[in-house]
């Protein structure tokens, strides 16, 4: 076994408990307290006004389009790795390189497709401070995403590969 092996195996094992966040768990109890503040969250506060749309009818169609293709991309994602599936950002033992269907498009679709759908979201309710929380998750999910890479380097040889040819979490851009 090579030492890069041993490394990845000794961090596998089962040593800490949850709370210390040695696989990733409290990106997901982060994540799971954005998406709620996403669905359910104030849409607005005092001093901020709602963004008016000329075309009301066209925001909304706008926005639901956009959340219907986030959720889309989220679940084609979920589909690909459905044998291999953890809600952890940490790659389990059995996991392998997906680099086909949606991760053809960027490394990260589930976390793109979760992007989209809460920019959909704030376009459909035309809230700023819905936008605001799109944003804060775009950032949340960049900074996950580098943490799993990392990880995923460590399992995979030819990742680093995959993440010249793919971008992370905007296709073509980003």
């Amino acid at each position: 076994m090579t030492d890069r092996m041993k490394g990845y195996h000794e961090m596998t094992s089962p040593k800490s408990p949850w709370w210390k966040g040695a696989h990733g768990e409290w990106y997901v109890v982060i994540q799971l307290l954005l998406f709620a503040l996403i669905i359910f969250g104030p849409r607005t506060c005092p001093g901020l006004s709602r963004w008016t749309c000329s075309n009301e009818q066209v925001c909304k169609w706008f926005g639901g389009s956009m959340i219907v293709v986030g959720l889309a991309l989220i679940f084609s994602g979920l589909f690909m790795i459905r044998a291999h599936l953890t809600p952890l950002p940490y790659p389990n033992e059995e996991a392998t390189l997906i680099q086909s269907g949606p991760f053809r498009l960027v490394r990260h679709p589930v976390y793109t497709g979760g992007i989209i759908a809460a920019f959909g979201w704030a376009i459909l309710a035309q809230s700023w401070l819905m936008a605001g929380y799109a944003l804060v998750l775009f950032g949340f999910f960049d900074l996950k995403s580098r943490q799993e890479e990392r990880w995923l380097k460590d399992k995979f040889p030819d990742y680093g590969a995959y993440q010249l040819r793919v971008k992370k979490l905007l296709p073509f851009i980003y």
